[in-house]
């Protein structure tokens, strides 16, 4: 098999938009092929060109060799995936609030101003919003920790006191108290599964909305000793699991860790990239992976496509030093500070290689939405002494 044909020449261009080393085929290749390794070799063979510079980008290329950003059209069509979706998207009738946040997140990145969707976003995510706390991912549905978390952060993104009010912090405290578990960990749902995803979830809204860390009164984990959000959760993140009894891992390590080195959702179940980071949503299980990759642009992988290029542009550093008094622990989430990768300390430490209208605003490394938008909304909910 001519592993090589048909990709390109690395030496097609002066300014190959990345360097040679994921350029070209691996080293390293097994002779036995399967339907995997036939659709994987198309997949590369059609990547190829565009890693090796063979083909040219449609927006051109800087003097790095970097392709240009298309912002106009990635603008484009975020805020057209805010307006009527078309029939095709009923199946994301649970996943209102994240329609929502992926387009906002994205076009935030991109320097739009997203306060003119305030009304809009205020009065759809009012009526997904449960008077037992949470909010569901649509119309008359059960509250969910992920898309609370997503119409949480969408609230903060366009940022207005009448959105950030909207919260029923109160209910959600008490919510989030019914699916805390006795052994530390969160379930996303009442009655649904415990998985890193609902810790993730949880914490944020946590501190993001300055809730009390104390457990509710009511909260069932209290039967095992648990006084906090916190509390066991650490625990249950670094738990290993055998088939006859769990064993507590040392707290340092990395959660939900599995032998091969991935990450997993909860204990003794496989690592899945999805989990890497927890808090985002899991890519939907819609068949063979060949399939699952989407064949239309959409505001999923938009949103986190920036978030990414963003985080390549930004050097994201923890501000706190170990000698610091330790503080609340939600409060370190708040600790985070961001530079351009060109300049750290103030100093100019390597050159810029992004062109200026190429160059994204910081995302916050935990919220997943821009610096300022966090900073409003603790802000603004430090000054509520109560709910």
């Amino acid at each position: 098999m001519d592993t090589n044909a048909d990709v390109g020449d690395p030496g097609a261009t002066e300014s190959p938009p990345v360097t040679s080393l994921p350029a070209s085929w691996g080293i390293i290749r097994d002779e036995l092929e399967t339907e995997t390794s036939v659709l994987q070799d198309e997949t590369v063979r059609e990547c190829l060109p565009f890693l090796n510079g063979s083909v040219g980008a449609p927006q051109g290329y800087n003097e790095h060799g970097l392709p240009s950003l298309a912002r106009d059209e990635h603008i484009k069509f975020l805020h057209h995936t805010l307006e009527t979706m078309p029939p095709a998207y009923i199946g994301f009738d649970a996943s209102r609030p994240w329609i929502i946040y992926w387009a906002l997140t994205a076009l935030s990145l991109l320097g739009e101003d997203v306060e003119p969707y305030c009304e809009r976003v205020t009065q759809t995510l009012s009526s997904m919003q449960n008077a037992s706390g949470g909010f569901g991912g649509g119309h008359g549905q059960i509250s969910h920790c992920a898309p609370s978390y997503a119409a949480v952060l969408s609230l903060a993104l366009v940022g207005r006191s009448e959105s950030l009010e909207l919260v029923d912090r109160k209910a959600l405290w008490h919510w989030l108290g019914q699916v805390k578990q006795r052994d530390g960990g969160f379930r996303v749902c009442v009655g649904g599964e415990e998985d890193v995803r609902g810790g993730y979830c949880a914490m944020v809204m946590i501190s993001l909305l300055k809730l009390p860390l104390t457990l509710p009164p009511d909260a069932l984990a209290r039967q095992a000793g648990l006084q906090t959000f916190a509390d066991g959760l650490p625990e249950y993140l670094s738990r290993c699991e055998d088939p006859h009894h769990y064993q507590i891992c040392p707290v340092e390590s990395v959660a939900g860790q599995t032998f091969e080195g991935g990450i997993s959702g909860s204990p003794q179940t496989e690592a899945h990239g999805a989990y890497a980071f927890c808090a985002l949503a899991c890519l939907s299980i819609l068949g063979p992976p060949h399939k699952i990759i989407p064949r239309f642009p959409d505001g999923y992988h938009t949103c986190y496509t920036l978030a990414g290029l963003s985080s390549a542009q930004h050097h994201v550093y923890y501000g706190r030093s170990q000698e610091d008094t330790p503080s609340v622990a939600e409060d370190d989430a708040f600790q985070w500070a961001s530079l351009p990768r060109s300049s750290v300390a103030g100093k100019q430490t390597e050159p810029e290689i992004t062109e200026a209208e190429d160059r994204l605003v910081p995302i916050h490394p935990i919220y997943v939405i821009p610096w300022p938008a966090v900073e409003r909304a603790v802000s603004w909910y430090q000054g509520k002494r109560d709910f």
